[in-house]
């Protein structure tokens, strides 16, 4: 009988270090990834982990998922193979008894956190759409500058290898293909 602990948040810079805090557990696992899926590497070694017997710990629901199916289908698994989710936060406990009020709760707060996903990729979105709209550049800074593009065209026109001016301006060969397009 295993004590399990699953922690997640959604960026590499964010720390998990709140959650479950002054608690010890036998294994633990963690992810920093967006909840919008499943498909999470701590999450899925946490899954084929934990057995029959066992207690996952997780701070909260939406540390578990930001959409209602994928909690209810991961908590009926679990606990259909006999392993105890404890949902500190929330002071959830699911160990397979079926208690109405336990579920009436984990799908309500499940449904708040799928909204809240929802609510985020939306605004998301509109920053982007209007920082396009004010003409900001959007991801990551060029690696050349518009000078170096201008000789680099120069350069293949001249009949310099692309191979050469990738090594030449530190950068790959496909990076100049992009820039002379």
């Amino acid at each position: 009988m295993a004590h399990v602990a699953y922690r997640r948040v959604s960026t590499i810079d964010q720390k998990t270090d709140r959650q479950l805090e002054g608690l010890t557990f036998g294994k633990e696992f963690e992810d920093k990834a967006s909840a919008g899926t499943t498909n999470r590497p701590g999450l899925q070694a946490c899954l084929d982990f934990i057995r029959e017997g066992d207690t996952l710990h997780v701070h909260s629901i939406d540390r578990l998922c930001r959409n209602l199916a994928d909690l209810q289908k991961i908590v009926t698994e679990q606990n259909e193979k006999g392993i105890i989710i404890h949902f500190h936060k929330e002071n959830l406990i699911f160990s397979g008894q079926n208690d109405p009020m336990n579920k009436l709760m984990m799908q309500l707060l499940g449904a708040v956190s799928e909204f809240e996903r929802a609510l985020i990729k939306e605004r998301q979105r509109e920053g982007i759409a209007t920082a396009q709209a004010k003409g900001k550049h959007l991801g990551r800074k060029s690696s050349l500058t518009a000078d170096q593009v201008e000789a680099i065209q120069v350069k293949v026109t001249n009949g310099e290898s692309k191979a050469d001016l990738a090594k030449e301006y530190g950068v790959s060969r496909q990076t100049i293909y992009s820039a002379l397009k």
